[in-house]
C-alpha cells in the first residue's frame, strides 16, 4: 500500500473531504490489517462554529493546530471515539471527520471487535468504524501519511473506478450538530450501502448532487 502524500491534506478540509472519498483508511495491529475505502466525510473549517478548534488551542484539540496529515481522535458521550484527518498548514486548524468506510480489509477482525448482524452497521458511522478498527485516543496524532503508522490513509489504485461504481457524490448538511448545521459540508458516495444517513433523512436536508468531475472547491 502507498499512503496519501501530506500535500493531499495541505489544503482546506472542504476541498479534501470530497476528494478523500474512495481512498482507504487502514488500521495496523499485531493481529493484522483492517479497514476499507472511505465513503462518507464531513469537513470542519476555520471560523466554523462546529469545529473543535473554534475556542482556540486546547490539550484536546492540539493535533488540529499541527501539520496536516495527522489523526485527530476525540471521545464523545464519554464512550465513543471519532477519527479525523487534519488539514491545512500548522496553525490553521481544520479537519475531516471520517464518517463511514466499506469494511473490505480484515473483516473478521472488525466483526470480532464489533459483532453485528446487520452488515452496514459494522462501519456506517464515525463511532462504529472506530470501534470496528480499534481506534481510540492512543491514536491521536498518528501519522496518516506513513504506511508504518498504526493508522494511515492509503491511496486507492482503483480510485476512479471505485468512485464511478459508487457515484454520484452527494453533498448535504452535516449531522448531529447544532451550530453551523446549515453548511453543506458532508460528502458521501451514494452508491455505497455503508453511508450512515441519506440526504433526504438529514434535518433541514439540503441536498446537492454533483458529478464525478466536480471542480475542486
Amino acid at each position: 500500500m502507498k499512503a496519501l502524500p501530506r500535500s493531499f491534506f495541505d489544503v482546506s478540509a472542504r476541498e479534501a473531504a470530497h476528494l478523500l472519498l474512495g481512498h482507504w483508511l487502514v488500521r495496523e495491529t499485531p493481529e493484522g490489517q483492517s479497514g476499507g475505502p472511505i465513503v462518507e466525510t464531513e469537513a470542519y473549517l476555520i471560523g466554523d462554529p462546529a469545529c473543535h478548534a473554534a475556542p482556540g488551542l486546547t490539550k484536546r484539540n492540539r493535533v488540529m493546530f499541527g501539520p496536516p496529515g495527522y489523526a485527530y481522535v476525540y471521545l464523545i458521550y464519554g464512550y465513543h471515539y471519532c477519527v479525523n484527518a487534519v488539514c491545512q498548514p500548522a496553525g490553521v486548524a481544520e479537519a475531516i471527520l471520517i464518517r463511514a468506510i466499506e469494511p473490505c480489509l480484515g473483516r473478521s477482525l472488525m466483526v470480532g471487535r464489533r459483532p453485528v448482524t446487520n452488515e452496514p452497521s459494522l462501519t456506517n458511522g464515525p463511532a462504529k468504524l472506530c470501534e470496528a478498527l480499534a481506534i481510540d485516543r492512543k491514536l491521536d496524532g498518528a501519522d496518516l501519511c506513513d504506511v508504518t503508522s498504526p493508522l494511515f490513509i492509503a491511496e486507492n489504485p482503483q480510485y476512479k473506478t471505485f468512485r464511478e461504481e459508487h457515484a454520484p457524490v452527494v453533498t448535504t448538511v452535516r449531522i448531529g450538530i447544532t451550530q453551523g448545521a446549515d453548511l453543506p459540508l458532508r460528502f458521501y458516495l451514494d452508491g455505497s450501502k455503508f453511508v450512515s444517513h441519506r440526504g433526504n433523512r438529514v434535518a433541514r436536508g439540503r441536498v446537492v448532487k454533483s458529478d464525478l468531475a466536480a471542480p475542486r472547491i
